[in-house]
């Protein structure tokens, strides 16, 4: 099983980008955003389930998104008026337990990881 993180780059304050999570192997029930910004612990971002239901973490609810494609097996993170905040390394996190929405802010309740995606947000 693997966790394959893409779509990070360098992008202008307001600008947008949409980060990809591809999972190989099977489907989990539950996926998540997190990101580590330098010198900062890792905080969470968003997260789905795969039949439904959001959350997002305060700072960036209105301005990412968080979907999944069932047929890709997929899971984006849509990223607009992004800020130089936003700076970090991204990372896609997925587990096969049924959690509450709520209880997918949490690292620990994440078994699988992907690789980090840088994303820089400067002008």
């Amino acid at each position: 099983v693997q966790l394959q993180a893409s779509g990070g780059g360098l992008v202008q304050p307001g600008g947008s980008l949409r980060l990809s999570c591809a999972a190989s192997g099977r489907t989990f029930s539950s996926y998540g955003w997190f990101r580590q910004a330098p010198g900062k612990e890792r905080e969470f971002v968003a997260a789905i389930r795969w039949r439904g239901g959001t959350n997002y973490a305060d700072g960036v609810k209105g301005r990412f998104t968080i979907s999944r494609d069932k047929a890709e097996n997929t899971v984006y993170l849509q990223m607009n008026s992004l800020k130089p905040e936003d700076t970090a390394v991204y990372y896609c996190a997925a587990d096969s337990r049924t959690w509450v929405i709520s209880a997918l802010t949490l690292e620990n309740h994440y078994d699988n990881w992907g690789q980090g995606t840088l994303v820089t947000v400067s002008s």
